[in-house]
């Protein structure tokens, strides 16, 4: 029902332009082909005064400009993006209306969805906070639909924290039998599953196409609109047109308020504004140059011109419109503190690799929410990895024992954790990663575990993790709960990812498996870090040829270093090899690789075994790991929103059994 409503929704966009608009074209042509009334004669302007006019309305201009770039910040989505009609979903107009929480204080609230993140004002001190902000979302048509909201108590001196959250998905709001444009959602707490800590009301309406006309030129007719009084007398829409900064507008601007004008009484209103608008930029378009942001439209695109001016004159104007520019609800949340820091270069959000002051926040794209999220590490982790893996001191301390540190380290570790005091810390992880652990998925109950690496790799329930197609051998599946990069080549990998001088496929597999084939095969890594389920399937359905144990460091796979020249982690790590024979996709080369505080690799399946894709394969103790699999040249056509999403250098969050890709032979046969 939802999508319908979408679907017709962009389907009367296309009519309304090529129907309505023709229609007005037609007749203004008429006019201007003198079939139209005659019009009053046209005042003068002294040019000095009209100059002072035409600045005060850019000054205008620029002053939506000013606070359109303070509210955009570096971490935008790229506006690159051009849609095509089936494509466009529509435009929700998305409300956050109030909230009742169980205390009092002042709050904050973000909304998140796709690469975007939108916050309101900070409320009164209260335990029932009023926004009342909006916020407009261009929806596509297979694009991201599910919103997270989030409710944050705020301490201005260091950070905002949350304290509840909900998730709704737009096509089921738009889909309910409800005659109330508002919804009242629970908000439950990050740190306890299933505990209520309030309740947010909010509305979400697709907005009409003509209501978008209207609304624009509404925008358009406040700064210049100096009488306040609904209209534009011709010395007001004279600025009008010469401070759109377009020649053909300005030189005809007499002739175009004569058209504007049909009702002869030397104003033009705010439906004739809006008439001369949509006929004129079907033909010769007024407006080459958005008057927010400057950035230049192109003129035979109109729907995402539309679109465009449609969003960014909501992002630059209006006080109850949600302030935009973050990729996180964490980063929109921060408080002033994390802004001097910005501001200082010692920590930033950025999407692509990570180096630098932008290793601080690790951000991964949730390909079930179709939503960035923010992967959680300590700042002193962080900076510690910064140290160690991102310069040519810490590449030093590498090379001179702290290789060696790393591994007794781990090991001393991973014996602690299979102690039975161990116990004690899975309370304490439980709550460093509270709004990462889904516990109702596990097979047992955390009192069940004994020691902390039984919780680690514990068991998830029959059905948690659903196999795609199980029946389809042609289709591979997702290995782990992880963060993913896929590659068509070794050679993109090292472009978009692996930063490593000396990584390469033979280094990886070593003499005794490598082949050309694998050398131009296709890479997928699998990511995963602490708080995931740490048991590792098999991605495709074949018999076990071989298993090779390879011994080496334990350097950590987080991103800082994978992504670092230092070092080069996945070729100099500890790392078992299984060699998979299969049907569909050839050999796949399959291969678990230790990381820091990772001592022991653990398959459950032996040589010669026969496993079906979906199958456990084995697990990882205490700590981050990663599994590699690389498939023959040619062998597997990797689905597109990985290989994409890859390109830009950002990690997709996947789940065991997720559609990885499809064979080329099934490719080829159909």
């Amino acid at each position: 029902m939802g999508r319908e409503v979408l679907r017709s929704w962009a389907g009367m966009l296309k009519i309304w332009f090529q129907v309505v608009f023709s229609k007005r074209l037609k007749g203004w042509k008429k006019k201007k082909m003198g079939h139209g009334s005659s019009k009053p004669d046209l005042p003068t302007e002294d040019s000095d005064s009209s100059n002072s006019r035409i600045q005060q309305v850019r000054r205008r201009l620029h002053l939506h400009r000013s606070r359109f770039l303070r509210h955009r910040r570096r971490s935008d989505p790229t506006p690159g993006k051009l849609l095509k009609y089936e494509d466009f979903a529509g435009v929700a107009i998305l409300r956050l209306v109030s909230a009742e929480m169980k205390f009092k204080d002042k709050w904050l609230a973000c909304v998140s969805i796709g690469e975007q993140t939108f916050r309101t004002s900070v409320s009164d001190h209260t335990d029932k906070p009023t926004w009342n902000s909006e916020k407009k979302i261009l929806l596509e048509t297979n694009g991201a639909h599910v919103a997270r909201i989030s409710v944050f108590e705020t301490n201005k001196m260091s950070k905002n924290n949350l304290v509840g959250y909900c998730e709704f998905d737009i096509y089921d709001f738009l889909e309910r039998d409800s005659n109330s444009d508002t919804e009242v959602h629970k908000l439950y707490d990050p740190t306890s599953a299933g505990e209520v800590v309030g309740s947010i009301s909010l509305s979400c309406s697709i907005e009409d196409p003509l209501e978008t006309e209207k609304n624009f030129v509404r925008r358009i007719l406040s700064i210049v609109d100096y009488n306040e009084d609904g209209h534009l007398s011709y010395p007001e829409f004279s600025d009008l047109m010469d401070a759109f900064g377009n020649q053909f507008a300005a030189m005809k601007k007499e002739e175009l308020f004569k058209a504007a004008d049909e009702n002869s009484d030397g104003v033009v209103s705010m439906d004739e504004l809006a008439m001369l608008l949509a006929v004129e930029q079907e033909s010769d378009p007024l407006i080459n140059c958005c008057p927010v942001c400057g950035e230049v439209l192109k003129i035979s695109d109109k729907l995402n011109t539309m679109i465009h001016l449609t969003l960014c004159f909501d992002e630059g104007t209006g006080d109850q419109v949600m302030r935009g520019g973050f990729l996180t609800d964490k980063q929109a949340s921060n408080g002033w503190m994390f802004k001097v820091s910005e501001w200082a270069q010692f920590s930033t959000y950025e999407v692509g690799l990570r180096s630098g002051s932008a290793a601080s926040h690790v951000l991964v794209f949730d390909r079930r929410t179709k939503r960035l999220v923010e992967e959680i590490i300590d700042a002193k982790i962080v900076l510690s990895m910064r140290a160690l893996y991102q310069s040519k001191f810490g590449n030093g301390l590498l090379d001179k024992g702290v290789k060696e540190l790393l591994q007794s380290i781990s090991e001393k570790q991973g014996k602690k954790m299979d102690s039975p005091e161990s116990v004690e810390d899975i309370p304490k992880f439980i709550n460093s990663f509270k709004d990462q652990l889904n516990l109702s998925e596990c097979k047992y109950p955390v009192e069940h575990f004994k020691t902390f690496n039984e919780f680690f790799i514990r068991e998830l329930k029959d059905g948690a993790r659903p196999i795609v197609n199980i029946e389809k051998d042609s289709e591979a599946v997702c290995a782990a709960d992880s963060r993913l990069t896929a590659f068509k080549s070794a050679t993109d990998s090292m472009r978009f990812w692996i930063k490593g001088r000396k990584f390469s496929i033979e280094g990886l597999l070593g003499a005794e498996l490598c082949s050309d084939a694998f050398i131009d095969g296709s890479l997928v890594i699998f990511r995963l870090a602490p708080q995931d389920y740490h048991r590792f399937h098999v991605p495709v359905s074949g018999t076990i040829e071989k298993f090779i144990d390879v011994p080496g460091c334990l350097y950590t796979v987080n991103p800082i270093a994978v992504n670092s020249k230092y070092c080069n982690v996945f070729t100099e790590n500890k790392r078992t090899i299984s060699l998979i024979s299969t049907k569909e996709f050839g050999k796949v080369a399959f291969v678990a690789i230790g990381a820091t505080m990772v001592g022991s690799i653990t398959f459950t399946k032996k040589k010669g075994d026969y496993v079906k894709k979906g199958d456990e394969f084995g697990y990882f103790s205490f700590g981050g790991s990663t599994v590699i699999c690389i498939f023959e040249k040619g062998a597997i056509k990797l689905d597109d929103d990985l290989l994409e999403n890859s390109e830009r250098s950002l990690e997709t969050l996947v789940s065991v059994g997720m559609k990885l890709g499809v064979s080329m032979k099934e490719i080829k046969a159909q």
